[in-house]
């Protein structure tokens, strides 16, 4: 099925999937699947039993949990996401098909999930920097060493599954190994001639386009995805606009070897905004917009080229070769709610009434070039006469950044100016090459396992200052300055311990220890000037236990208990009361909480006949503790007329504003202590309902835990929400089309997600209907 708005690959590639092998969907759709067939089934495309069980595999591509280890083999958390739940659920994009995980937190941002926000167990969101995103088992970002923001995310329709793995079990990946590996997984190509289109319209100027056609050439198997989407998102004077272009071809040589070759290209032409609302513009219209000339334009290329070498029953090699090219430029009058706007101290411009006129703007120009190679090598104990089994892989990585910053002398200005505020601010090169290894190894005593493992992170860092614009006066003379470099090495181990015990029938206990790391990027330890800066990495001890399986036949369940106790957590200086997007320490900081997730299939269960399943699934997460642990000094502002010691109103109660205090035990920034995802539907005879709940609790901006918000709108509580989804659709069985309804914020209800740059609105009310067609 395709999902209204940004219909995900469920209906398109999944249901191609589907229909080549000659299968109609399962009505089975658990949010978190630990039983290998369908985990496999769903990270195959539904490719074949005999493909999805092979013992090691028959795929080229890396396996995150997929059908090399049993979910319930994993000693740790992991999570599922299928085509079937995607389906059901109609996903406008990324972000709601993530929610249904427990322990992940996907803030929205401009309405298309083109630049998600995903946070962990109560890490903050922002651009994603605590998380590895990962296509296949490769590398999504774009600079995940030097510069972990996603920027871009390709359409959900191209993916037939999301694996998210956590807990001791992700030293496997790297080189972010705190919160967890989000891995989205692309569609094997059809055996047999295939192709299906889906189409959608919606309210807010909403289009999505999605086809896809495959079948046997050139000696192996293709595959052809193409989607097209627009949408205004959840702000007026939007235009977001995304195309991508995915093409993936497999070939068998022999019984022994196999490779997988995938190019890709997407491009982005929107008109979005970075900046946030104040507190009065947000009083005035929720969703407006004023910076009607930003405009933001990105180009991806990327190429894998993945070869599957079965050295023996016991043995299976693969190696991963990539290629991604990123370019971003990124034209705006405002970085925040408080330049308004950016270029409101030349006098020519002198503020919001000269906008669209003798106002400047700025240009954020980025360019990546990102490449390697990984091997993993797997070993089966059983050839070797006892249980379990060993990986061990290795990884060559560079990174390539260019990064301009150009100010130019009028609102739509692509060239750097020469009036106040104008010139080359920003110009410099930065590199990172790095070379990680792992191993990991399942020992098995009968029904008991221990889950030994040790990764390595060894990186060089290298930036170059270019010649940038000399000011006098705010305006640039024409003199440039002089070039600088730097460069530092940084080189971790990070040990993994983890056990699984099946104790009773598809009942397994697991936990888990392992050293959580994150690199800083290259801009934070090596400064403008060709200066070092002392920022060590984030690391962390992260523990996990929890029991998952079975309660009753149709009934699964899986409940987690995590600890994150980190050395020194790493956060925005903007979230800190500060300016800009440096990055400083929080010190020592301590997480700590649960997640429960449950799933029900009444066919599964045998409660209804085979042409009818009740369906219910849910996802929650507590995260009781995500505070300080350590002195921080900070000082509440003074606002709207209040004088230096008057009491201002914080999460632990009124403090005096003005005056630096320690803010031990504060909550850390975008940490809500509650996150909720369920829903409930019915499948019959081709007809497929659905109503989702999705609610959120509050949540602090700033580390002082402020409660009223600023005048700028950056700081203070954002309250929590609860929205109502749900979606609709008919296809007969076997048949080869289909129809969807589907609507999000069923009751329009306004709220905020974010202050970090200003106040962000939620999503509003959205309603699409589409259609699919299938040969």
């Amino acid at each position: 099925m395709v999902m209204p708005g940004s219909w995900r690959w469920s209906a398109g590639a999944s249901f191609a999937a589907l229909m080549m092998s000659g299968l109609a969907p399962t009505a089975q759709a658990e949010a978190v699947k630990a039983d290998v067939a369908p985990a496999a089934a769903a990270a195959a495309g539904v490719a074949g039993d005999a493909e999805a069980e092979a013992p090691g595999g028959s795929r080229t591509d890396i396996v995150v949990v997929g059908d090399a280890i049993k979910a319930d083999e994993i000693a740790g958390s992991s999570a599922i996401v299928t085509d079937v739940d995607l389906k059901r659920s109609r996903v406008f994009n990324v972000n709601d098909a993530l929610r249904q995980v427990a322990g992940l937190f996907p803030r929205d941002e401009e309405g298309a999930g083109a630049r998600p926000n995903i946070g962990i167990r109560g890490l903050n969101p922002i651009r994603s920097t605590k998380v590895l995103l990962l296509e296949d088992g490769v590398p999504l970002g774009f600079a995940p060493y030097g510069d972990n923001a996603a920027y871009y995310h390709p359409p959900i329709e191209r993916f037939t599954a999301v694996e998210v793995l956590k807990g001791a079990a992700q030293i496997r990946f790297g080189p972010q190994t705190i919160g967890g590996a989000v891995n989205y997984i692309t569609p094997v190509a059809p055996d047999d001639l295939t192709a299906r289109f889906t189409g959608s319209l919606g309210n807010r100027d909403t289009l999505n386009l999605d086809a896809m056609v495959g079948g046997p050439a050139l000696g192996g198997k293709l595959l052809l995805h193409v989607n097209h989407k627009r949408t205004d998102g959840n702000r007026d004077n939007q235009a977001l606009r995304f195309t991508d272009i995915f093409l993936k071809g497999e070939w068998e040589l022999g019984p022994d070897h196999g490779i997988t070759l995938k190019v890709s290209r997407f491009e982005e032409d929107s008109q979005v905004s970075y900046s946030g609302l104040t507190r009065a513009e947000f009083a005035a219209d929720p969703r407006g917009n004023v910076f009607v000339n930003d405009d933001f334009q990105t180009e991806r290329w990327n190429a894998t080229l993945a070869h599957r070498w079965s050295i023996s029953e016991a043995a299976t090699l693969r190696t991963t070769a990539y290629y991604h090219y990123f370019t971003r430029d990124w034209w705006r009058q405002s970085s925040n709610s408080g330049q308004r706007p950016n270029d409101s101290s030349d006098p020519t411009c002198g503020g919001l009434a000269n906008l669209l006129t003798t106002c400047g703007n700025e240009g954020r120009l980025r360019d990546y070039d990102t490449y390697g190679i990984e091997s993993r090598l797997e070993l089966d104990h059983d050839a070797l006469g006892f249980g379990g089994s060993t990986e061990i892989g290795i990884r060559y990585h560079e990174e390539r950044q260019r990064r301009r910053q150009w100010n130019g002398d009028t609102p739509n200005a692509r060239t750097p100016g020469t009036s106040v505020n104008a010139g080359v601010r920003e110009n410099n090169e930065r590199d990172a090459t790095a070379f990680s290894a792992f191993i990991q190894s399942r020992l098995e005593f009968g029904k008991f396992a221990i889950i030994p493992g040790l990764r390595g992170e060894f990186i060089d860092f290298e930036r170059r200052n270019l010649p940038i614009s000399v000011l006098v006066g705010g305006r640039p003379t024409g003199a440039v300055t002089a070039p600088t470099a730097a460069s530092q090495s940084l080189d971790k181990l990070l040990p993994g311990l983890g056990a699984t015990w099946e104790i009773a029938p598809d009942v397994t206990l697991y936990g888990g220890v392992h050293r959580g790391f994150a690199p800083p990027r290259v801009e934070d330890i090596i400064t403008a000037a060709g200066g070092t800066v002392d920022l060590d990495p984030e690391l962390s001890w992260n523990w996990e236990a929890g029991i998952r399986g079975n309660i009753v036949k149709g009934v699964r369940g899986d409940a987690t208990f995590f600890v994150m106790e980190f050395d020194n957590q790493i956060v925005a200086q903007s979230v800190a009361g500060g300016v800009g997007a440096t990055l400083t320490s929080a010190g020592r900081t301590l997480h700590r909480g649960g997640e429960l997730s449950l799933s029900l299939s009444s066919r599964e269960a045998g409660w209804t006949g085979a042409d009818t399943d009740v369906f219910a699934r849910m996802a929650a997460t507590w995260v009781a503790n995500a505070r300080y642990k350590s002195t921080r000094i900070a000082t509440a502002p003074c606002f709207d007329g209040a004088t230096t010691g008057t009491p201002v109103l914080t999460g632990s109660g009124p403090v005096p504003c003005g005056v630096a205090r320690n803010i031990e035990g504060n909550r850390l920034p975008y940490a809500p202590e509650w996150l909720f995802n369920a829903a409930v539907g019915i499948e019959h005879r081709g007809f497929t309902g659905q109503v989702e709940l999705v609610s959120q609790s509050s949540m602090f901006a700033d580390d002082v835990n402020l409660v009223p918000v600023t005048p700028d709108g950056q700081r203070g509580r954002i309250n929590g929400w609860t929205q109502v989804n749900a979606a609709v659709s008919y296809g007969p069985p076997q048949g080869n089309w289909e129809v969807f309804l589907s609507a999000r914020n069923l009751f329009d209800r306004l709220y905020i997600i974010d202050r970090a740059r200003g106040v962000l609105p939620g999503q509003p009310f959205m309603i699409q209907a589409g259609f699919t067609v299938r040969m």
